[in-house]
């Protein structure tokens, strides 16, 4: 890398990741025409974080640095619809599934909501649900606003990790999850302002083969925990929804009770390892 480029560790991570996919791409094109745009998109991305890496951006550059590799993800996750031909690549449900059984003796995700409906519920946790996205972005864009880059790369460093984590799984092990697998949950159940706007989110923007782990549970408490290393009051504020988010997911049909663990268990291995990796001495 040339002396003026610094790329830092998120955009190594992206970097990696843009190569897998692009030789998946690469692989799929002959057979799929779709797949080549993700290898013109991939191209663009690296461009990108190229650019990003110059050392003359400014004040102002610097503070667009820390906040481009979540839009990026956030690029990145509709290429999971194609790279999965679009709904048509096989899914593992029917092993999740069968996980599930051995584990609960039921399925949570259509069992629970049917044997205990509630308008309240709903409304509550499907609002948790859709609160993902303020959970994600406000403690980043909190930290910048404070002039506080250590946390704000750290935030942007472990979430980069985790979603990237959960973005490889879905490809090498996608799994469709309840959200495709079952029919929706009752009308009344669902009559409510935050379910509605859960719906018509997904229906915009939901990719197939992305449920296990659940990137919803894992990304939320992964930045729960980088919240708490930059600021214990945001980190507090932020325990509630987002224990209501983890329990959301199953009741309100959205994940399998195993991709939500999924989830708990790959935020507490990022945030492991990424702890022992930043305390050890150089």
């Amino acid at each position: 890398m040339r002396a003026g480029l610094r790329l830092r560790p998120a955009e190594w991570l992206l970097l990696g990741y843009l190569g897998i996919t692009t030789g998946i791409a690469l692989a799929r094109w002959p057979g799929f025409p779709p797949a080549g745009w993700v290898v013109l998109a991939n191209l663009l991305y690296a461009l990108l974080i190229v650019l990003a890496a110059r050392r003359d951006l400014g004040r102002f550059g610097e503070v667009l640095r820390e906040l481009y590799p979540m839009l990026l993800l956030a690029a990145l996750y509709p290429a999971l619809d194609i790279l999965n031909y679009f709904g048509g690549i096989a899914v593992h449900d029917r092993t999740v599934r069968g996980w599930e059984l051995a584990l609960f003796g039921m399925e949570p995700s259509v069992a629970w909501w049917q044997a205990a409906p509630s308008r309240f519920w709903s409304t509550v946790l499907h609002g948790a649900y859709f609160a993902y996205y303020p959970l994600i972005a406000a403690p980043l864009i909190t930290f910048l606003v404070q002039g506080r880059m250590e946390a704000a790369r750290r935030m942007a460093l472990w979430l980069v990790t985790t979603f990237l984590s959960c973005y490889l799984v879905f490809l090498a092990f996608p799994v469709a999850g309840p959200y495709y697998e079952f029919p929706r949950p009752s009308a009344a159940f669902l009559d409510n302002p935050a379910a509605r706007l859960v719906y018509a989110t997904l229906a915009r923007g939901s990719a197939y083969g992305a449920a296990f782990p659940s990137s919803h549970v894992a990304a939320t408490l992964v930045a729960v925990a980088a919240a708490f290393r930059g600021s214990r009051t945001l980190g507090w504020l932020m325990v509630v929804p987002a224990a209501l988010l983890t329990v959301g997911v199953v009741y309100c049909q959205m994940h399998y009770a195993i991709d939500a663990l999924a989830g708990i268990a790959t935020a507490a291995l990022i945030v492991t390892g990424l702890t022992y990796l930043e305390r050890r001495p150089p």
